[in-house]
């Protein structure tokens, strides 16, 4: 027996029935997908290193999700802050680094040749430096390989 229920649709744009009280901040949202985000994460995490910590450690203070409303806010607003810079100063590389990710299924290491100028020019334009968090010392990280052991597979 089959049984089809019509989704409901709206003209109307969504409304949150219950706003945020008037001490919290307001705060626009990132406007990106995942690709961009993914291309941007290192650099977020470098950026907006101060606002994650204060952030994380208020969240092991108190789990409850209004209590730290004030410093995600705060961490959205730098990454915002971030991408704005992106793409007024590596707007190119940075394009060309998500898309590849975007065609890729997000994978970086068919993304690495793009993903290298977007570095440069980070570098060179804002002064940020990829670094991966873990990468043993005295070896290169992986961004920076030139000959990677391990390739494409065939598809």
């Amino acid at each position: 027996m089959n049984s089809f229920q019509p989704g409901e649709s709206s003209s109307h744009p969504f409304r949150e029935p219950a706003s945020l009280p008037p001490s919290i901040p307001k705060v626009n949202e990132v406007g990106a997908t995942s690709a961009p985000l993914k291309s941007a994460a290192f650099f977020i995490g470098a950026y907006c290193k101060e606002f994650n910590e204060d952030f994380m450690l208020c969240k092991s203070e108190n789990r409850e999700p209004a209590h730290c409303l004030k410093e995600g806010r705060r961490v959205t607003r730098c990454a915002i802050d971030l991408i704005s810079k992106m793409r007024e100063n590596c707007l190119q590389q940075f394009e060309e680094h998500w898309n590849c990710l975007e065609m890729n299924n997000q994978e970086y290491a068919p993304c690495r040749k793009p993903e290298r100028v977007l570095n440069k020019c980070m570098f060179e334009k804002l002064g940020l430096v990829k670094t991966i968090p873990g990468t043993p010392p005295g070896q290169a990280p992986i961004h920076q390989v030139e000959n990677p052991l391990y390739g494409r597979m065939q598809k």
